[in-house]
């Protein structure tokens, strides 16, 4: 099964240093069960200075576990679980667990 948490969706990071900051996903990487949210886990590299990046310094949003964060609900705003169900016309569409409202459209 693949993972909830789908880019573009609202997260908020439930455990380690960065708990508590929210943040869009900007990436899921589904064979290592990870996502890069923006604004969390921000890291700096140091590179040979050049004409574009004088002082050789870029950061950039390293991959979290998907265990980690969790999908803000549409309605409430608080963290919720997401579980699944069929609509009518048969496709199948992601629930909040905890206001049982559509995240989906």
């Amino acid at each position: 099964m693949g993972l909830k948490i789908r880019r573009g969706d609202t997260v908020v990071v439930i455990s380690g240093k960065e708990k508590g900051k929210r943040g869009e996903v900007e990436r899921v990487i589904p064979k290592k069960n990870r996502v890069v949210v923006s604004g969390v886990n921000v890291r700096t590299r140091h590179a040979r200075p050049s004409q574009n990046n004088q002082e050789g310094l870029y950061t950039f949003e390293a991959p979290i576990d998907v265990s980690n964060v969790m999908l803000v609900d549409p309605n409430s705003g608080e963290p919720t679980r997401v579980g699944y169900r069929f609509a009518d016309s048969g496709e199948k569409v992601r629930v909040a667990k905890k206001s049982g409202k559509d995240i989906d459209g």
